[in-house]
Protein backbone atom coordinates (compact mmCIF):
# COMPACT_ATOMS: atom_id res chain seq x y z
CA UNK A 1 0.00 0.00 0.00
CA UNK A 2 1.67 3.71 -0.77
CA UNK A 3 -0.09 4.96 2.44
CA UNK A 4 1.06 2.47 5.34
CA UNK A 5 2.49 2.57 8.69
CA UNK A 6 5.74 0.61 8.84
CA UNK A 7 8.48 1.03 11.26
CA UNK A 8 6.50 2.89 13.61
CA UNK A 9 5.66 5.46 11.72
CA UNK A 10 3.43 6.65 8.77
CA UNK A 11 4.48 6.09 4.96
CA UNK A 12 3.55 7.12 1.77
CA UNK A 13 5.42 4.99 -0.91
CA UNK A 14 8.95 4.85 0.29
CA UNK A 15 9.15 8.05 2.22
CA UNK A 16 8.40 8.83 5.83
CA UNK A 17 5.34 11.07 6.25
CA UNK A 18 7.12 12.75 9.38
CA UNK A 19 10.29 13.67 7.02
CA UNK A 20 7.99 15.60 4.29
CA UNK A 21 6.28 17.46 7.36
CA UNK A 22 8.70 18.76 8.97
CA UNK A 23 10.79 19.58 5.23
CA UNK A 24 7.83 21.35 3.70
CA UNK A 25 5.56 22.23 6.50
CA UNK A 26 1.48 21.59 7.34
CA UNK A 27 -0.95 21.87 6.70
CA UNK A 28 -0.15 19.83 3.46
CA UNK A 29 -2.01 17.15 0.93
CA UNK A 30 0.41 14.18 -0.28
CA UNK A 31 -0.98 12.46 -3.24
CA UNK A 32 0.39 9.03 -3.96
CA UNK A 33 1.16 8.95 -7.88
CA UNK A 34 1.36 4.86 -7.76
CA UNK A 35 -2.41 4.59 -6.07
CA UNK A 36 -3.78 7.22 -8.78
CA UNK A 37 -2.21 5.04 -11.78
CA UNK A 38 -3.32 1.96 -10.03
CA UNK A 39 -7.00 3.22 -9.61
CA UNK A 40 -7.54 4.87 -13.03
CA UNK A 41 -5.99 1.23 -14.29
CA UNK A 42 -8.32 -0.70 -12.30
CA UNK A 43 -11.30 0.86 -14.33
CA UNK A 44 -9.65 0.51 -17.55
CA UNK A 45 -8.71 -3.59 -16.82
CA UNK A 46 -12.31 -4.15 -15.85
CA UNK A 47 -13.88 -3.55 -19.22
CA UNK A 48 -12.89 -6.42 -21.53
CA UNK A 49 -10.93 -5.37 -24.71
CA UNK A 50 -13.66 -5.76 -27.24
CA UNK A 51 -15.90 -3.13 -25.56
CA UNK A 52 -15.57 0.20 -26.32
CA UNK A 53 -15.38 2.72 -23.48
CA UNK A 54 -13.64 5.85 -22.24
CA UNK A 55 -12.67 6.46 -18.54
CA UNK A 56 -13.73 10.71 -17.79
CA UNK A 57 -11.90 11.25 -14.46
CA UNK A 58 -14.76 13.74 -13.02
CA UNK A 59 -12.44 17.23 -12.18
CA UNK A 60 -14.78 18.55 -9.47
CA UNK A 61 -13.29 16.07 -7.58
CA UNK A 62 -9.63 16.80 -7.59
CA UNK A 63 -8.78 19.90 -10.29
CA UNK A 64 -4.95 19.96 -9.68
CA UNK A 65 -3.17 20.53 -12.77
CA UNK A 66 -0.40 17.82 -12.13
CA UNK A 67 -2.74 15.39 -11.11
CA UNK A 68 -5.16 16.09 -14.50
CA UNK A 69 -1.39 16.11 -16.01
CA UNK A 70 -0.85 12.34 -15.11
CA UNK A 71 -4.20 10.80 -15.67
CA UNK A 72 -4.15 12.67 -19.08
CA UNK A 73 -0.62 10.56 -19.88
CA UNK A 74 -2.43 7.38 -18.79
CA UNK A 75 -5.47 7.90 -21.40
CA UNK A 76 -7.93 9.31 -19.36
CA UNK A 77 -10.93 11.34 -20.55
CA UNK A 78 -12.56 14.45 -18.53
CA UNK A 79 -15.69 14.79 -17.18
CA UNK A 80 -16.38 18.92 -16.59
CA UNK A 81 -19.28 20.92 -15.25
CA UNK A 82 -17.60 24.20 -16.61
CA UNK A 83 -15.62 26.59 -18.10
CA UNK A 84 -13.21 26.89 -15.65
CA UNK A 85 -12.29 23.18 -15.92
CA UNK A 86 -12.62 23.26 -18.96
CA UNK A 87 -9.67 25.34 -19.14
CA UNK A 88 -7.90 23.31 -16.58
CA UNK A 89 -8.23 20.35 -18.43
CA UNK A 90 -7.12 21.73 -21.84
CA UNK A 91 -4.17 22.85 -19.62
CA UNK A 92 -3.49 19.70 -18.34
CA UNK A 93 -2.91 18.30 -22.20
CA UNK A 94 -5.96 16.84 -22.40
CA UNK A 95 -7.73 16.22 -26.15
CA UNK A 96 -11.01 17.94 -27.14
CA UNK A 97 -12.17 14.50 -27.81
CA UNK A 98 -11.85 13.31 -24.44
CA UNK A 99 -14.18 15.44 -22.90
CA UNK A 100 -17.68 15.48 -22.13
CA UNK A 101 -19.61 18.56 -20.12
CA UNK A 102 -21.77 17.98 -17.89
CA UNK A 103 -23.49 20.57 -15.29
CA UNK A 104 -26.90 22.47 -15.16
CA UNK A 105 -26.06 26.00 -15.54
CA UNK A 106 -23.20 25.91 -19.11
CA UNK A 107 -22.95 29.72 -19.50
CA UNK A 108 -22.96 31.30 -23.35
CA UNK A 109 -19.32 31.81 -23.16
CA UNK A 110 -18.35 27.90 -21.97
CA UNK A 111 -20.78 26.43 -24.91
CA UNK A 112 -18.86 29.03 -27.33
CA UNK A 113 -15.37 27.56 -26.34
CA UNK A 114 -16.41 23.84 -26.24
CA UNK A 115 -17.31 23.85 -29.48
CA UNK A 116 -14.42 25.89 -31.17
CA UNK A 117 -12.06 23.02 -29.12
CA UNK A 118 -13.91 20.35 -30.13
CA UNK A 119 -15.71 18.05 -27.02
CA UNK A 120 -16.69 14.95 -27.35
CA UNK A 121 -20.35 15.53 -25.70
CA UNK A 122 -22.66 18.06 -24.10
CA UNK A 123 -24.50 16.27 -21.59
CA UNK A 124 -27.92 18.33 -21.53
CA UNK A 125 -29.28 19.07 -18.68
CA UNK A 126 -32.95 20.54 -19.61
CA UNK A 127 -35.07 22.02 -22.81
CA UNK A 128 -34.07 25.18 -22.06
CA UNK A 129 -30.11 24.44 -22.16
CA UNK A 130 -30.66 21.98 -25.46
CA UNK A 131 -32.26 25.61 -27.13
CA UNK A 132 -29.06 27.62 -26.01
CA UNK A 133 -27.05 25.16 -27.43
CA UNK A 134 -28.51 24.65 -30.62
CA UNK A 135 -28.41 28.83 -31.56
CA UNK A 136 -25.00 28.90 -30.39
CA UNK A 137 -23.61 26.24 -32.73
CA UNK A 138 -26.14 27.78 -35.38
CA UNK A 139 -24.50 31.10 -35.07
CA UNK A 140 -21.30 29.14 -34.88
CA UNK A 141 -21.20 27.38 -38.17
CA UNK A 142 -20.85 24.36 -36.15
CA UNK A 143 -22.74 21.07 -34.71
CA UNK A 144 -22.92 20.65 -31.11
CA UNK A 145 -22.75 16.57 -30.46
CA UNK A 146 -24.82 15.80 -27.30
CA UNK A 147 -26.59 13.29 -25.32
CA UNK A 148 -29.11 14.36 -22.76
CA UNK A 149 -28.71 13.68 -19.14
CA UNK A 150 -31.66 11.58 -17.84
CA UNK A 151 -32.95 11.80 -14.26
CA UNK A 152 -34.42 8.52 -13.56
CA UNK A 153 -36.18 9.42 -9.98
CA UNK A 154 -33.95 7.03 -8.61
CA UNK A 155 -32.82 7.04 -4.33
CA UNK A 156 -29.32 6.34 -4.48
CA UNK A 157 -29.21 5.69 -0.72
CA UNK A 158 -26.46 8.39 -0.50
CA UNK A 159 -26.12 11.44 1.61
CA UNK A 160 -29.09 14.12 0.08
CA UNK A 161 -26.37 16.61 -0.82
CA UNK A 162 -25.01 14.30 -3.35
CA UNK A 163 -28.14 12.67 -4.39
CA UNK A 164 -28.76 13.66 -8.09
CA UNK A 165 -31.04 11.22 -9.46
CA UNK A 166 -34.19 12.12 -7.77
CA UNK A 167 -37.08 14.65 -9.30
CA UNK A 168 -36.75 17.15 -6.38
CA UNK A 169 -32.89 17.27 -7.46
CA UNK A 170 -31.77 19.76 -10.17
CA UNK A 171 -29.81 17.62 -12.46
CA UNK A 172 -31.22 16.10 -15.54
CA UNK A 173 -34.55 15.72 -18.04
CA UNK A 174 -37.03 13.81 -16.40
CA UNK A 175 -37.74 10.33 -18.18
CA UNK A 176 -41.17 10.97 -18.81
CA UNK A 177 -40.20 14.05 -20.69
CA UNK A 178 -36.81 12.69 -22.81
CA UNK A 179 -38.13 10.82 -25.74
CA UNK A 180 -40.14 13.98 -26.39
CA UNK A 181 -37.29 16.34 -26.45
CA UNK A 182 -34.79 13.54 -28.41
CA UNK A 183 -37.46 14.04 -30.79
CA UNK A 184 -37.15 17.49 -30.98
CA UNK A 185 -33.25 17.44 -30.68
CA UNK A 186 -33.21 15.03 -34.27
CA UNK A 187 -35.03 17.83 -36.25
CA UNK A 188 -32.29 20.47 -35.27
CA UNK A 189 -29.26 21.17 -37.89
CA UNK A 190 -26.82 22.23 -35.42
CA UNK A 191 -26.94 19.59 -33.15
CA UNK A 192 -26.44 15.91 -33.31
CA UNK A 193 -27.26 13.11 -31.01
CA UNK A 194 -24.58 10.89 -29.73
CA UNK A 195 -25.90 9.80 -26.73
CA UNK A 196 -27.91 9.18 -23.24
CA UNK A 197 -26.19 9.92 -19.67
CA UNK A 198 -26.89 9.83 -16.11
CA UNK A 199 -25.63 10.29 -12.86
CA UNK A 200 -27.62 9.44 -10.15
CA UNK A 201 -25.47 10.36 -6.63
CA UNK A 202 -22.07 9.95 -5.13
CA UNK A 203 -20.39 7.76 -2.32
CA UNK A 204 -22.69 4.82 -3.73
CA UNK A 205 -21.95 1.62 -2.20
CA UNK A 206 -24.83 -0.85 -3.39
CA UNK A 207 -25.24 -1.75 -7.07
CA UNK A 208 -28.67 -2.10 -7.21
CA UNK A 209 -29.47 1.46 -7.71
CA UNK A 210 -26.92 1.83 -10.67
CA UNK A 211 -28.07 -1.08 -12.26
CA UNK A 212 -31.91 0.38 -11.94
CA UNK A 213 -30.39 3.37 -13.37
CA UNK A 214 -29.22 1.28 -16.65
CA UNK A 215 -32.11 -0.45 -16.67
CA UNK A 216 -33.95 2.67 -17.43
CA UNK A 217 -31.70 4.24 -20.05
CA UNK A 218 -31.86 0.94 -21.87
CA UNK A 219 -35.56 1.04 -21.87
CA UNK A 220 -35.05 4.40 -23.21
CA UNK A 221 -33.11 3.69 -25.85
CA UNK A 222 -35.11 0.94 -27.11
CA UNK A 223 -37.45 3.51 -27.42
CA UNK A 224 -35.16 5.96 -29.59
CA UNK A 225 -34.20 3.20 -31.56
CA UNK A 226 -37.59 2.65 -32.77
CA UNK A 227 -37.89 6.10 -33.17
CA UNK A 228 -34.84 6.10 -35.61
CA UNK A 229 -32.55 7.52 -33.50
CA UNK A 230 -29.09 5.64 -33.15
CA UNK A 231 -27.30 6.72 -30.22
CA UNK A 232 -22.99 5.76 -30.20
CA UNK A 233 -22.27 5.70 -26.32
CA UNK A 234 -24.39 5.55 -23.06
CA UNK A 235 -22.71 7.43 -20.32
CA UNK A 236 -23.34 6.04 -16.66
CA UNK A 237 -21.63 8.85 -14.89
CA UNK A 238 -19.44 8.00 -11.73
CA UNK A 239 -20.75 7.86 -7.77
CA UNK A 240 -18.84 4.59 -7.20
CA UNK A 241 -18.84 5.15 -3.18
CA UNK A 242 -15.08 4.75 -1.23
CA UNK A 243 -14.19 3.10 2.23
CA UNK A 244 -13.66 5.88 4.40
CA UNK A 245 -15.22 4.18 7.68
CA UNK A 246 -17.00 1.41 7.62
CA UNK A 247 -18.45 1.18 4.13
CA UNK A 248 -18.30 -1.83 1.74
CA UNK A 249 -18.50 -0.37 -1.82
CA UNK A 250 -18.71 -3.00 -4.42
CA UNK A 251 -15.25 -3.46 -6.41
CA UNK A 252 -14.48 -2.01 -9.81
CA UNK A 253 -15.10 -5.16 -11.43
CA UNK A 254 -18.10 -5.67 -10.45
CA UNK A 255 -19.63 -1.92 -10.80
CA UNK A 256 -18.02 -2.23 -14.72
CA UNK A 257 -19.66 -5.76 -14.67
CA UNK A 258 -22.58 -4.86 -13.50
CA UNK A 259 -23.35 -2.26 -16.80
CA UNK A 260 -21.91 -4.44 -18.89
CA UNK A 261 -24.87 -7.01 -18.21
CA UNK A 262 -27.21 -4.67 -18.86
CA UNK A 263 -25.81 -3.67 -22.50
CA UNK A 264 -24.56 -6.50 -23.44
CA UNK A 265 -27.23 -6.62 -26.56
CA UNK A 266 -26.07 -3.07 -27.56
CA UNK A 267 -22.87 -2.35 -28.64
CA UNK A 268 -22.52 1.12 -27.39
CA UNK A 269 -19.44 2.68 -26.34
CA UNK A 270 -19.80 3.18 -22.51
CA UNK A 271 -18.68 6.21 -20.51
CA UNK A 272 -17.91 6.30 -17.28
CA UNK A 273 -17.15 9.24 -14.43
CA UNK A 274 -15.44 8.38 -12.04
CA UNK A 275 -13.56 10.53 -9.97
CA UNK A 276 -13.38 9.47 -5.79
CA UNK A 277 -12.65 6.40 -6.87
CA UNK A 278 -9.66 7.35 -8.42
CA UNK A 279 -7.94 9.82 -5.98
CA UNK A 280 -9.59 9.46 -2.76
CA UNK A 281 -7.49 6.94 -1.12
CA UNK A 282 -4.65 8.57 -3.20
CA UNK A 283 -4.51 11.94 -0.86
CA UNK A 284 -3.52 12.45 3.09
CA UNK A 285 -3.77 15.92 4.83
CA UNK A 286 -1.23 16.31 6.94
CA UNK A 287 -2.08 18.46 10.02
CA UNK A 288 -0.02 19.57 13.27
CA UNK A 289 -1.64 19.57 16.73
CA UNK A 290 -1.55 23.34 18.04
CA UNK A 291 -2.82 22.50 21.54
CA UNK A 292 -4.68 19.59 23.70
CA UNK A 293 -7.90 21.02 25.94
CA UNK A 294 -10.27 19.55 28.06
CA UNK A 295 -13.77 20.95 28.35
CA UNK A 296 -14.97 18.91 31.85
CA UNK A 297 -14.96 14.88 30.22
CA UNK A 298 -14.28 16.22 26.57
CA UNK A 299 -11.16 16.24 25.15
CA UNK A 300 -10.00 17.91 21.95
CA UNK A 301 -7.16 17.95 19.53
CA UNK A 302 -7.03 21.48 18.38
CA UNK A 303 -5.22 21.44 14.55
CA UNK A 304 -3.74 23.75 12.18
CA UNK A 305 -5.99 22.91 9.47
CA UNK A 306 -10.10 23.02 9.50
CA UNK A 307 -12.93 22.88 7.40
CA UNK A 308 -11.72 25.37 5.95
CA UNK A 309 -9.37 22.87 3.91
CA UNK A 310 -11.46 19.76 4.66
CA UNK A 311 -15.14 20.31 3.83
CA UNK A 312 -16.45 16.74 4.09
CA UNK A 313 -16.81 16.19 7.62
CA UNK A 314 -18.88 19.66 8.68
CA UNK A 315 -20.82 19.28 5.10
CA UNK A 316 -21.76 15.65 4.69
CA UNK A 317 -20.81 14.43 8.30
CA UNK A 318 -17.68 12.30 6.61
CA UNK A 319 -16.03 10.06 9.12
CA UNK A 320 -12.43 10.02 7.47
CA UNK A 321 -9.86 8.05 8.99
CA UNK A 322 -7.06 9.87 11.45
CA UNK A 323 -4.10 8.76 12.32
CA UNK A 324 -0.69 9.74 14.29
CA UNK A 325 2.32 10.25 12.18
CA UNK A 326 4.28 8.30 14.91
CA UNK A 327 1.88 6.51 16.96
CA UNK A 328 3.52 7.02 21.04
CA UNK A 329 3.60 3.96 22.35
CA UNK A 330 4.27 5.38 26.08
CA UNK A 331 1.25 7.56 25.89
CA UNK A 332 -2.08 6.28 27.01
CA UNK A 333 -5.07 6.70 24.89
CA UNK A 334 -7.65 9.51 24.98
CA UNK A 335 -10.58 9.86 22.81
CA UNK A 336 -9.94 13.45 21.31
CA UNK A 337 -12.17 15.42 18.50
CA UNK A 338 -9.99 16.66 16.20
CA UNK A 339 -10.95 20.54 15.60
CA UNK A 340 -9.93 23.13 13.44
CA UNK A 341 -9.11 26.81 13.93
CA UNK A 342 -12.20 28.00 12.17
CA UNK A 343 -15.14 29.92 14.67
CA UNK A 344 -17.74 27.34 13.60
CA UNK A 345 -18.66 24.54 15.66
CA UNK A 346 -18.89 22.29 12.60
CA UNK A 347 -14.92 22.62 12.38
CA UNK A 348 -14.56 19.34 13.61
CA UNK A 349 -12.57 16.59 11.40
CA UNK A 350 -13.37 13.61 13.27
CA UNK A 351 -15.02 12.79 16.57
CA UNK A 352 -13.75 10.39 19.50
CA UNK A 353 -10.96 9.51 17.77
CA UNK A 354 -8.71 6.71 20.06
CA UNK A 355 -5.69 8.45 19.88
CA UNK A 356 -2.06 8.51 21.94
CA UNK A 357 -1.11 12.25 21.07
CA UNK A 358 0.79 15.30 22.82
CA UNK A 359 0.88 18.77 21.60
CA UNK A 360 3.53 19.22 18.30
CA UNK A 361 2.58 15.75 16.85
CA UNK A 362 1.49 15.30 13.75
CA UNK A 363 -1.77 13.79 12.48
CA UNK A 364 -2.68 12.44 8.92
CA UNK A 365 -6.85 12.57 7.52
CA UNK A 366 -6.53 9.61 5.45
CA UNK A 367 -8.55 9.25 1.64
CA UNK A 368 -8.93 12.94 1.45
CA UNK A 369 -7.83 12.98 -2.14
CA UNK A 370 -11.28 13.71 -3.54
CA UNK A 371 -13.24 16.95 -2.32
CA UNK A 372 -10.21 17.82 -0.35
CA UNK A 373 -8.26 20.38 -2.01
CA UNK A 374 -11.28 21.14 -4.68
CA UNK A 375 -13.25 21.96 -2.01
CA UNK A 376 -11.20 24.34 0.26
CA UNK A 377 -11.80 28.12 0.38
CA UNK A 378 -10.05 30.98 2.45
CA UNK A 379 -12.74 30.85 5.14
CA UNK A 380 -11.17 32.94 8.27
CA UNK A 381 -8.73 34.20 5.80
CA UNK A 382 -6.97 31.01 6.32
CA UNK A 383 -4.76 30.68 3.68
CA UNK A 384 -4.77 27.43 1.06
CA UNK A 385 -2.20 24.31 1.81
CA UNK A 386 0.50 23.20 0.19
CA UNK A 387 0.13 20.27 -1.94
CA UNK A 388 3.24 16.86 -2.75
CA UNK A 389 3.11 14.23 -5.49
CA UNK A 390 4.85 11.55 -4.41
CA UNK A 391 6.11 8.62 -6.40
CA UNK A 392 8.53 6.11 -4.66
CA UNK A 393 11.46 8.43 -3.50
CA UNK A 394 10.87 11.52 -5.62
CA UNK A 395 8.97 14.75 -4.67
CA UNK A 396 6.91 17.36 -5.94
CA UNK A 397 5.80 20.34 -5.55
CA UNK A 398 2.37 20.97 -7.02
CA UNK A 399 0.80 23.32 -5.30
CA UNK A 400 2.82 26.33 -3.33
CA UNK A 401 0.99 27.57 -0.06
CA UNK A 402 -0.58 30.72 -0.08
CA UNK A 403 1.16 33.49 1.61
CA UNK A 404 -0.54 36.31 3.04
CA UNK A 405 -0.15 38.25 0.59
CA UNK A 406 -2.01 36.09 -1.59
CA UNK A 407 -5.30 36.20 0.36
CA UNK A 408 -5.62 40.06 -0.50
CA UNK A 409 -3.77 39.84 -4.04
CA UNK A 410 -7.20 40.43 -5.98
CA UNK A 411 -8.38 43.45 -4.07
CA UNK A 412 -6.21 45.95 -2.99
CA UNK A 413 -5.98 47.18 -6.55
Amino acid sequence: MPFSLRQQQLFVDELAVFDLAEKYGTPCYIYSATTLRENYFAFEKAFPAKVKHLVCFAVKANPNLSILRLLASLGAGFDIVSQGELERVLQAGAEGEKIVFSGVGKTVSAIERALDVGIRCFNVESESELLRIAKIAQAKGKVAPISLRINPDINAQTHPYISTGLKENKFGIPMQNALEIYLKAKECPSLKLVGIDCHIGSQLTDLAPFKMAAEKLLTLIQQLHTQGIQLQHVDLGGGLGVAYNAENPPSIQDYVENFLAVFQAYPLEIIIEPGRAICADAGILVTQIEYLKQNSDKHFAIVNTGMQHLLRPALYQAQMPILEIRPRAEILPKHYDVVGPICESADCLGKNRLLRIQEGDYLAILKAGAYGISMASNYNSQPLPISLLVEKQEVKLIQRAQTWQDLWALEDL
